[in-house]
């Protein structure tokens, strides 16, 4: 029995997709202000990003870069954050239990642009890069919005 062109398509495209997707990267959509005015800068822009999942195999992670990663409090929910300080970095808190605190080895300290307007390591504390999932690369829509590298 002969398999159609179409099935054939879909038998080997998924799983070059999901693989793609896995190692490579992915297009996601950014909701929320507490990146403004990085991602969304008022209320009627949604920017659509691309997550490079290459950028961070290897877990070096600057200070700078904007990372998605698995939420500490929810691990069903991704979030988007800057990094704001790495392991060994001493980060002055805004609201932690700690007002001075030293980032530890294999954790980052991550917070929204939109201070007071995140929830951020000033709520849950340094955060393993083991939850770091990837990290923005460039903004890929709106048109308008279009930018090749966020920040180096």
């Amino acid at each position: 029995m002969k398999i159609p062109t179409f099935f054939k398509s879909i038998f080997f495209g998924i799983p070059i997709g999901i693989t793609v997707i896995d190692s490579v990267g992915y297009v996601a959509r950014v909701d929320g202000i507490s990146m403004q005015p990085a991602l969304n800068p008022d209320k009627n822009i949604t920017d659509y990003v691309f997550l490079n999942r290459l950028a961070v195999k290897s877990y070096e992670i600057k200070r700078g870069d904007i990372v998605s990663l698995v939420s500490p409090k929810d691990p069903t929910q991704k979030i988007i954050k800057r990094v704001v300080g790495v392991q060994g970095d001493i980060i002055l808190t805004l609201g932690y239990k700690e007002h001075v605190i030293r980032v530890p080895e294999g954790h980052c300290w991550i917070e929204g642009d939109h201070t007071g307007h995140s929830m951020d390591s000033n709520n849950f504390g340094p955060v393993s890069l083991g939850l770091v999932t990837a990290k923005a690369s460039c903004i890929v829509w709106p048109p308008s919005r279009l930018i090749s590298v966020i920040f180096q």
